[in-house]
């Protein structure tokens, strides 16, 4: 019997790490003495204390052992087997230190702890959050007095720190302190071995120049270059004009890295590139000398990996392909180097071991070689340490480079270690490694900072992780190195172990800080690296590779905006100042399909055209009816916030209990930039889902002629490319009208429909009382004038749009019965509002006397300022001849749905308990109605609504008595509200026009941005108010006639590629999509919201996955969410804790994302500075310019010491969707401007101080 024992330890102390073993002799003993490692590292001894005091059976021999617990020794002296050996493994010291951070020092502890070495780490104050502290079985803190790097340069600190706490070996990693002479020899001067070359080897590989010389001396071949470093460029320079030519390359004499290292293309760049070389070495290793050489223009970076144990014994473990490099700085390592020609692999393998052996280099060693075209190679310089990339190196030997470090540094020879070259096997396929970084490559590779909120590794058959700083919550500092983790794949062929590093990189999850990993991804799928020939100009050649790739990153977003909503409540934008939503969840009715023979209207329509769909309407034997539920109806009820979600949800049995409908409307008016706006959804994704969930009722639209969905006119060809964008994503019946009923609008938009192939709804505009002669201009012959206008356009539906609910019964009946009697084909189209109460009654008026249909909602979204109740209209149909096809049972079993989702959407409730008849005396459209309302409360008038109302006719009156449809009603409500802010008469508004900052839809509307009204403007007042200003980018003061006839074409495609810089895939910051044409278009009726949705988008993703209360009101403690992103991929979200507000204001919201913690930081609004009130304007003080109202300030026009003349503008404000600018009312010098773009103020508050002119 033997015992195969250490030879520094017996087995008592060594018994608890020993591993014992069993081996039968005849088999395995003689393997063991050939084995040359086990040799010559153990001895083997008689085990001659053993002795049986517990027997144990074994099922092949019957022998037995035991073993005393107490003693940790055997008693027994029968063998398990014929031999018992048991090895005790040597450890090669007691504790080493890593003197370094991140990743190496990690790797450096991890192979401490399998030699069964006791581990210690140092850290800076700025690192002691980070792994390489805690992964140390001991860790200390250095000099705090110093720099964040120059903590990890101090020798005397770490000097001590080894003798203060018994350690025995020093490893150094790669950088810092590795390469210097002077650290090594204090560690030796106090005993500790330093694990590393010798001090001899770093003072002659250290400097490149000598290294250089000893290549020379030993026939290596090298580029022609300096022999003596340089402390300054001058002589740099002087060198250079003796003895060889541009380009040159300056390389720092100490370093790596790719620091000190610059390619000079020419004299004139020598000075600054030098500079900037000899400072990056003098910071980083304390030299700032630097040499010159001829610079190899595209050559490949090969280096050899040599390992040496000080006696002139020196191997090398195959090489390495570095040539994936920017500024010098290695990306991708791969080994072996792929294509290399044998005989130069094995030039470059034969110098560089006879280089290092004569040197009697010891420990691990690169010597690194640039091979050129010709596959002639150059020998650069030795790296005297381990390097970044050692790991391809050992992924393809087998050879743990690390641990062989160590166990030299103890003293053992490479034989000893069973290193010979004989013993290294060929590569074993193929190793490739790639650095994650916390670098921004669109950015210049500019290193990014901040907290890291997700840090998720990649893993499976073939990958490698060397990790440092990263995990959740940790903050990664400017100070160090942007080195995240080093990620290397295993494969056998090069284009496999690219693929196995794709999928991982895929996987990895960084969030909080910018990675490189999009460049890594461009990279490893670059064709020409994975089958071409790749040299050190690879990146430079392909600028392509630093695109962002940038991710979608739903499910941070998503956490980011429900701690928003959390801490901080629903965005105030929103203006959700109602009650809270429901609890209750809306249930989804289930409503059998059933068969039909009847073709549906949108079938004819798709098949045989919009002159088809016209007739099939006509013939009709019943009443058609339009459910305005999905746009109107909650414009009118709930401010235009009905989110896409709660439509998608029942659409399916809509689309069953609405088979016979005309129509669906859904889509344009308000909903278009509401849903930008405020509910942060993109509209034309809401109108092709829409269509996609109900693919066989004709969808709904409300065109407002030449302004398109949009308050102003536009260029036509805008105008011409909306509608046909509406029509490919999938619109069919086009209402069409104009806000003042002027023909010319409406020739454009009904030119631009049929072009398109929609339905020309051609509308008119209905207001005043056609049934009460004394009622003013909008009596019966104006109306039939205007529709026989709209029908020589080519119309295919007339529409008669009633906005305020003025058209009574009676008048309904004259109204329709007239049209029906002059154009017999033409099918007619009733909408109105019940504001009054009045609808049902008007809309079975219209029906009797020849109408085809009518606009109706469902119950619960019904009455008020909406539209009639669909359910009184289908029952009081049924049976007769205007019977609308549509059961009552089905359509009441979707109003079920709705009367619970109508709970979720409290919080927008204008509080409206009844009809008012009121509407017959200020003419309020419905759909203004309550929006009006809910925007007077925020601007302050709240208690003021009868005046606002009152008000609202008299600013009728002032603009001329208008017809009151979006935008012109928009203009009326922004008066009255100006009026009742101001507390003005109409008398006074008159007088003192010329000196009052009108609101920029009214100045607008004077312009003839509108067109031109049916009985024209109030020349006195508008000449007032306009104070012979000129439209921007013209001469005139006002438009003559279609505004959009003066407009220069909008460059579409321009328009295009400036927002695809702005937001798309070319944009800085985070787009992720190419921008679309309907995007442009959104940018064209809207640029400052379609831009601010953008911005919400890219901060918080997109939202309209998420339920209406959720989106609200945000989550409780302790509530779990499913969130369906998309079929087949879902989130379950819970809610784990809120906590408080610390020094900064930042509160960590802590949830579950499937199962994995998530922390997101969102700042506590409500924690800041006290709130200070601002100066108001004094009233008496012409040039003291206040607030007309409140708001927003926008945009400041003028600046201290500007000259103004009267009515330049000085400040735009915004409240709500209403543009002010603020002018000034007197010729002066701009004193003081008390507002920034931003600002929240109020009524009255100081703007602009102006000093009158005398």
């Amino acid at each position: 019997m033997y015992r195969i024992a250490s030879k520094s330890r017996t087995l008592a102390s060594s018994a608890l790490r020993s591993k014992r073993i069993a081996i039968n002799a005849n088999n395995t003993s003689s393997k063991l003495r050939n084995n040359t490692s086990i040799k010559q590292s153990c001895m083997i001894r008689p085990l001659s204390t053993v002795s049986n005091t517990t027997s144990t059976t074994n099922n092949n021999n019957k022998k037995g052992t035991n073993y005393d617990l107490s003693s940790k020794r055997f008693k027994s002296a029968e063998p398990i087997f014929d031999e018992v050996y048991e090895t005790v493994p040597e450890a090669p010291f007691k504790k080493l230190l890593a003197a370094n951070r991140g990743e190496i020092a990690t790797r450096i502890m991890r192979a401490s702890s399998e030699l069964g070495i006791a581990s210690a780490g140092i850290y800076s104050h700025e690192d002691r959050f980070t792994q390489h502290r805690y992964k140390a079985d001991q860790a200390f803190l250095l000099a705090t007095s110093k720099s964040p790097v120059a903590a990890y340069l101090d020798i005397d600190t770490i000097v001590q720190i080894c003798k203060d706490n018994n350690v025995e070996a020093v490893h150094p990693g790669y950088g810092f302190l590795s390469e210097n002479e002077k650290f090594a020899a204090a560690l030796e001067r106090n005993g500790i071995k330093f694990v590393g070359p010798t001090v001899e080897n770093l003072r002659q590989f250290g400097d490149k120049t000598s290294a250089k010389e000893l290549a020379i001396a030993m026939d290596v071949p090298v580029i022609a270059g300096s022999d003596d470093a340089f402390p300054s460029w001058n002589e740099a320079r002087d060198w250079i004009r003796q003895n060889t030519t541009y380009p040159v390359i300056v390389k720092a004499a100490m370093g790596g890295g790719g620091r000190g290292i610059r390619v000079v293309p020419s004299e004139e760049d020598l000075e600054g590139q030098f500079i900037v070389a000899s400072n990056e070495a003098k910071n980083a290793f304390g030299d700032g000398r630097c040499f010159i050489e001829k610079y190899v223009d595209k050559p490949r970076h090969i280096e050899v990996q040599c390992l040496g144990d000080g006696s002139g014994d020196v191997i090398h473990i195959w090489d390495r392909d570095c040539s994936v490099q920017r500024r010098h700085q290695k990306v991708v390592e791969t080994a072996p180097a792929m294509d290399l020609p044998p005989a130069t692999r094995q030039a470059m393998l034969d110098d560089a071991v006879r280089l290092l052996s004569y040197a009697k280099y010891r420990n691990a060693g690169t010597v690194e070689f640039l091979v050129d075209k010709s596959g002639n190679h150059y020998f650069m310089e030795v790296n005297p340490r381990v390097q970044v990339e050692h790991t391809v190196t050992e992924e393809i030997s087998g050879v743990d480079i690390v641990q062989s470090q160590i166990k030299i540094a103890s003293g053992k020879t490479l034989a000893e270690l069973g290193l010979t070259q004989e013993s290294i096997p060929e590569p074993q396929g193929v190793a490739m490694q790639c650095r994650v970084t916390t670098e921004d490559p669109s950015q210049d590779f500019r290193p990014d900072t901040g907290t890291i909120d997700v840090f998720r590794m990649p893993g499976g058959m073939g990958i490698r992780l060397d990790d440092g700083p990263g995990f959740p919550g940790a903050k990664i500092t400017p100070h160090y190195d942007s080195l995240l983790v080093k990620i290397t794949a295993k494969a056998r062929t090069r284009q496999d172990a690219a693929a196995k590093l794709v999928r991982a990189l895929k996987e990895f999850r960084v969030r909080g800080v910018t990675t490189n990993k999009s460049f890594m991804l461009h990279v490893l799928q670059n064709k020409e690296f994975l089958h071409g020939y790749v040299d050190t100009g690879f990146i430079a050649a392909n600028p392509q590779l630093l695109a962002p790739l940038k991710e979608k990153d739903r499910a941070q977003k998503l956490l980011h905006y429900l701690g928003e909503v959390i801490v901080n409540g629903t965005p105030p934008a929103l203006g959700a100042t109602g009650a809270p939503p429901s609890s209750v969840d809306p249930i989804i009715p289930d409503i059998k399909p059933q068969v039909s023979n009847k073709q549906s209207l949108k079938s004819i329509f798709d098949e045989e055209g919009p002159e088809a769909f016209a007739k099939a309407v006509r013939q009709n034997g019943g009443l058609l009816v339009t459910d305005t539920t999905w746009r109107d109806a909650h414009q009118s009820l709930l401010a235009t916030r009905l989110r896409t979600i709660d439509m998608l949800n029942v659409a399916a049995p809509t689309s069953v209990a609405l088979r016979n409908a005309y129509s669906l409307e859904c889509w344009g008016g308000a909903t278009f930039d509401v849903s930008m706006r405020f509910l942060r959804e993109d509209p034309w994704e809401r109108l092709a889902n829409l269509r996609e969930a109900v693919p066989d009722i004709p969808l709904q639209m409300l065109l407002r002629g030449a302004n398109a969905v949009g308050y102003t006119s536009y260029p036509d060809n805008v105008v011409f490319e909306f509608c046909r964008l509406a029509k490919e994503t999938g619109m069919d019946v086009f209402r069409v009208f104009d806000s003042l009923n002027y023909i010319e609008n409406m020739k454009l938009g009904i030119d631009a429909v049929g072009e398109a192939g929609g339905i020309i709804e051609g509308t008119v505009c209905y207001t005043g009382d056609v049934s009460d002669p004394n009622k003013g201009n909008y009596n019966l012959e104006y109306y039939l004038n205007y529709v026989r206008e709209l029908n020589d356009l080519g119309i295919h539906v007339l529409a008669i749009k009633d906005m305020a609910g003025l058209l009574k019964p009676e008048s309904a009946k004259m109204l329709v019965s007239a049209i029906r009697a002059e154009h017999f084909d033409l099918p007619i189209h009733v909408h109105t509002h019940d504001t009054a109460g009045t609808g049902v009654a008007s809309m079975l008026a219209a029906a009797a006397a020849g109408a085809d249909a009518v606009d109706a909602a469902t119950d619960a979204m019904s009455g008020l300022t909406s539209q009639p109740s669909l359910g009184a209209l289908v029952a009081s149909t049924a049976g007769t001849d205007l019977d609308t096809g549509i059961s009552l049972e089905e359509v009441s079993a979707l109003n079920e749905y709705w009367e619970e989702c109508r709970g979720l959407y409290a919080p927008f409730e204008s509080g409206q308990k009844s009809g008012s008849a009121d509407v017959y005396i200020h003419e309020m459209p419905g759909g203004q109605y309550t929006n009006l309302l809910y925007q007077s409360s925020q601007l302050g008038l709240t208690g003021q609504w009868s005046s606002v109302k009152k008000a609202y006719a008299t600013a009728n009156r002032l603009l001329g008595d208008i017809i009151k449809v979006t935008p012109s009603s928009k203009v009326t409500g922004d008066l009255a509200q100006f009026i009742v802010a101001n507390n003005l008469t109409e008398q006074e508004v008159i007088e003192k026009a010329d000196t009052l900052s009108f609101p920029k839809s009214v100045i607008e509307y004077f312009q003839g941005y509108l067109g031109i009204p049916p009985f024209g403007f109030p020349e006195a007042l508008r000449s007032k108010v306009l104070k012979g200003q000129v439209i921007e980018g013209t001469d005139m003061s006002c438009f003559e006639g279609r505004p959009g006839a003066d407009m220069p074409p909008m460059d579409l495609q321009l328009t295009k590629e400036m927002l695809d810089e702005k937001w798309g895939k070319r944009s800085e910051g985070k787009g992720n999509e190419e921008i679309r044409d309907v995007d442009v278009m959104s940018y064209a009726m809207y640029p400052a919201v379609f831009d601010e949705y953008m911005d919400h988008v890219r901060e918080f993703g997109k939202l309209n996955y998420v339920d209406t209360r959720t989106f609200l009101t945000g989550m409780k403690v302790g509530q779990e969410l499913n969130v369906t992103l998309e079929p087949g991929k879902q989130l379950i979200v819970k809610l784990i804790s809120v906590g408080e507000p610390n020094a900064d204001g930042l509160v960590n919201v802590q949830f579950e994302l499937n199962g994995q913690p998530r922390m997101c930081h969102i700042k506590d609004k409500s924690v800041g500075g006290e709130t200070q009130s601002r100066p108001k304007a004094m009233k008496d003080v012409l040039g003291s310019v206040g607030a007309p109202m409140p708001g927003v300030v926008l945009e400041t026009k003028v600046a201290k010491g500007d000259s103004v003349k009267a009515g330049d503008g000085l400040v735009v404000l915004s409240a709500m969707k209403m543009e002010t600018v603020v002018s000034s009312p007197v010729d002066g010098v701009v004193n003081k401007v008390i507002v920034t773009a931003g600002d929240q103020i109020d009524a009255g508050d100081l703007v602009v101080e102006v000093e009158e002119k005398e």
